[in-house]
């Protein structure tokens, strides 16, 4: 196929400074002819995403049952349908045959004629002479070498001659399977603002459903629907010269490339207008019609780079949008992995910090802000207590005696003191403290409202009345002894 380009390593120095050419549809052709059934279901699931089939239809369409065309069981011009089918049962090489690439080398002999011959009024209108007509099949159907440009023939002749040509086809240059397809893009319309759909056509989706659609095409059929519609679009173009629209080629074209074969235009009554309107449309858009949408290309793409297998547009999140991008897994990737060393280096920041908060805990005086701090840490011990860094061993528990007089004796004695509780009710007994120590607690108020340097003060004259009593005590003893 023309579509796919070959990789050629050149190690030719002074071709280095050349553009390298690169076909985007590349991926979408490769698979397309590796594993074609993979290829038609990511295609069809994006057509049935535009346009709605039943069952039937979407079975025709993907080949699994014969279509249903109209005017297949209809009795009406039946003498008119066994004509046409006697004269496509003359077969020759080119011309009647299926289509095939020996085929289309000899058609494009006329299509290339032609394509410097656009302004002949009334291009592929006007009928040619038919003898001029019979003597240039007869050459495409032996395969002899045709100088057209000789004065021979003229431009009606091979018009008309390339109209016979796809006439003669078994069945249409579009296909029968297609057929329904290309009825339902024609009813592609906008919707309003309370989505409703109106009567304005809704071009985007329909150029998107007719790029799909080609993309199913057998290659043959695909290769030459393109070269037709490129010279109808510039026939149509040069319609000052000759005359010739795009309806008016649609109106000629119509009943080769789209209409079921042996039908009337009675069968198609209902339809004959929307397929007229839709060649038209191919003719008009037939420079965008050939390229693959660009979610396709990227399904085909990450198919072979071994990425995740996305199966429709809505997987790729908006890639035609203008202005979007599709989504890049590598980049996912990147930014996910960027995001899991960013947490990492969080929480380790986060844990040294705790730590050294911790030590700086660890190592206050003994306080009552200290005891309040160290109960936060045992409150969350998992978020915010370092166990494995500080050495905390565990102290034995013991009573403690929450009096002045107790404390005393806990530092002379070295014996845990157990406070008796009187019987009648179980509120502690109200702390003794020394006048010096009410004095203080007066002059500062509570241990939980003190500052730090009141808490050492206070610590301080404890220590210094315990040494006095302690001192005391000792001389007391020595003398009784």
């Amino acid at each position: 196929s023309d579509a796919i380009c070959n990789f050629v390593i050149c190690n030719d120095s002074s071709l280095h400074s050349q553009p390298i050419i690169f076909n985007p549809d590349f991926f979408v052709e490769k698979l397309r002819h590796e594993k074609p059934e993979v290829f038609t279901e990511l295609v069809v699931s994006n057509i049935t995403r535009l346009i709605d089939l039943p069952g039937a239809e979407l079975a025709q369409l993907m080949g699994e049952e014969d279509p249903k065309l109209p005017g297949a069981n209809s009795t009406a011009s039946g003498f008119f349908r066994s004509l046409m089918s006697l004269k496509r049962k003359e077969k020759g090489v080119v011309f009647g045959s299926p289509l095939t690439e020996e085929g289309i080398a000899q058609v494009s002999q006329l299509i290339e004629y032609l394509h410097k011959n656009l302004r002949a009024e009334g291009l592929f209108r006007v009928p040619g002479n038919s003898i001029r007509q019979q003597i240039l099949k007869d050459a495409l159907n032996s395969g002899t070498d045709i100088d057209l440009d000789s004065g021979d023939f003229h431009s009606n002749d091979v018009a008309t001659l390339l109209k016979m040509f796809l006439g003669e086809l078994p069945e249409p240059l579009l296909t029968h399977k297609h057929f329904h397809a290309h009825l339902k893009i024609a009813d592609l319309t906008l919707f309003d603002e309370k989505g409703n759909k109106t009567s304005t056509p809704d071009k985007e989706r329909q150029i998107e459903a007719l790029q799909l659609l080609f993309l199913i095409l057998p290659a043959p059929n695909r290769s030459l629907l393109k070269l037709l519609l490129d010279l109808l679009y510039q026939t149509a173009k040069k319609q000052d010269k000759n005359k010739m629209s795009a309806h008016n080629l649609a109106l000629m074209f119509a009943p080769h490339i789209l209409w079921p074969r042996n039908v009337t235009a009675n069968d198609l009554q209902e339809n004959i207008t929307k397929l007229n309107n839709g060649v038209t449309f191919m003719i008009k858009h037939s420079q965008k019609l050939f390229k693959a949408p660009a979610y396709i290309r990227e399904c085909a793409r990450l198919h072979y780079l071994g990425s995740r297998a996305y199966t429709s547009k809505d997987d790729l999140d908006l890639l035609t949008t203008p202005g979007s991008k599709e989504l890049q897994p590598l980049r996912s990737q990147k930014r996910s992995r960027l995001d899991t060393c960013n947490q990492e280096e969080t929480q380790q920041r986060t844990e040294e910090a705790l730590k050294e908060l911790f030590r700086h805990v660890h190592n206050m005086p003994d306080s009552a802000k200290k005891k309040k701090l160290i109960r936060q840490f045992n409150k969350h011990p998992t978020a915010l207590t370092p166990g494995s860094d500080v050495p905390t061993s565990p102290a034995p528990r013991r009573t403690r005696s929450r009096s002045f007089s107790g404390l005393i004796k806990r530092k002379v004695l070295g014996t845990p003191v157990i406070l008796e509780r009187k019987s009648r009710d179980a509120t502690p007994e109200p702390e003794r403290v020394s006048k010096e120590n009410i004095h203080l607690l007066q002059k500062c108020g509570s241990p939980a409202h003190m500052s730090q340097a009141k808490l050492k003060s206070l610590e301080g004259r404890k220590e210094e009345s315990c040494r006095r009593m302690r001192a005391h005590l000792l001389s007391k003893d020595s003398s009784s002894l």
